[in-house]
């Protein structure tokens, strides 16, 4: 029996996505190791390296654009609009050129979070086209209205020719899709020791509650007010901005070796925007999450609102955090409003369905 080989195609926009697909792929390579894994995405190699352990091929193309963005918040939409239409323009040369590839290399299955044009691709290839995913490119397109809906239009098209799609917590409807399973939270595990972590970064006589991680995305945030840090000398706050001012009370880790998820058990809180991959590794280890608001984009309601529902939470506007001394952190947190729990299981359940496909001696 040859070799099964997975293709998955990573939208290009920030990390998040990067990193949740990177933490499937990791599960699939754990479970089958067997299963050849081709990553497309423009995401540099080295993020992929820290979420997947073993060896995969990775192939950098870009299949959308997202959103334009100069850090995590400020959206670019005359940019996005204008490279929205470029690869519209490109989508025959586009799909004809990455079929030849998939062909070429015998690719069995492919599993996509979430370009719109992968489900063409993987038809046009005679091979079953899944997705994964919160939220569809089509809803935040057709949300700024005017000459996005042609495009919302055109993206839903697109989606309409998946075969499955996992659909995880913190969603909108995404009703373009025909086949739909709801899945449990993604995420990876942290992979150090707690003890070990707070000896190497002197954490041992700081109490959990006041221990804050501030994580902002891929693209960080133009400036943040590390100095109202000081505001708080009896906390710790841990960040990965090397870029950030020298404090006492504020540890700069290098990501190189760690990821943020890797300290969350060590903390109190996470101090963060909104971003499906942040808040899912957050609800998955039970820490509680104090989020910025974000204007313009159609999924940050729908994030906040399910922090709202599954986790211990504060919800700041924008001036609480960047103007103010952030006296939000001596305010309660706010209990979850509903008394159940979100599934943790969207890794293995994805993985399994992938490998179940792959091992079919008939696929």
């Amino acid at each position: 029996m040859p070799q099964p080989i997975l293709y998955i195609a990573i939208t290009n926009h920030g990390f998040g996505h990067a990193t949740r697909a990177a933490s499937v792929a990791a599960e699939i390579q754990k479970l089958c190791p067997e299963i050849l894994l081709i990553l497309a995405t423009t995401a540099p190699r080295s993020l992929l390296e820290a979420y997947i352990p073993g060896d995969f091929i990775h192939r950098p193309r870009a299949f959308d654009v997202g959103v334009i963005q100069s850090d995590s918040l400020t959206m670019d939409k005359a940019a996005t609009l204008e490279k929205l239409r470029e690869i519209k323009a490109k989508q025959r040369s586009l799909i004809a050129s990455e079929v030849s590839f998939i062909q070429q290399n015998r690719v069995g299955l492919m599993l996509a979070d979430i370009p719109p044009l992968a489900a063409p691709i993987a038809a046009a290839a005679g091979i079953p086209g899944w997705m994964m995913g919160n939220f569809g490119w089509d809803f935040i397109y057709r949300d700024w209205g005017g000459e996005f809906n042609a495009m919302a239009d055109w993206i839903g098209e697109c989606f309409g020719q998946c075969d499955r799609l996992f659909r995880l917590p913190f969603h909108e409807p995404m009703a373009a899709f025909p086949n739909i399973i709801d899945t449990g939270l993604t995420g990876v595990d942290p992979r150090f020791e707690l003890e070990e972590l707070r000896s190497k970064f002197n954490l041992s006589d700081t109490p959990k509650e006041k221990i804050a991680l501030m994580t902002f995305g891929g693209l960080g945030l133009h400036k943040i007010p590390y100095e109202n840090v000081q505001n708080f000398p009896d906390w710790t706050f841990i960040c990965f901005d090397l870029t950030a001012p020298d404090y006492p009370n504020l540890l700069k880790i290098d990501d190189r070796f760690y990821r943020p998820v890797d300290f969350l058990p060590l903390c109190g809180r996470l101090i963060s925007k909104p971003g499906y991959s942040t808040f899912s590794e957050a609800c998955r280890l039970d820490v509680p999450i104090v989020s910025i608001t974000r204007e313009g984009f159609a999924e940050a309601p729908i994030l906040l609102e399910g922090i709202q529902h599954y986790a211990h939470h504060q919800i700041l506007r924008p001036d609480a955090f960047f103007l103010d001394d952030w006296d939000f952190l001596n305010q309660p947190l706010i209990a979850p409003y509903s008394t159940q729990k979100l599934a943790k299981d969207g890794n293995h359940t994805i993985a399994q369905a992938a490998i179940a496909y792959l091992q079919k001696p008939d696929h």
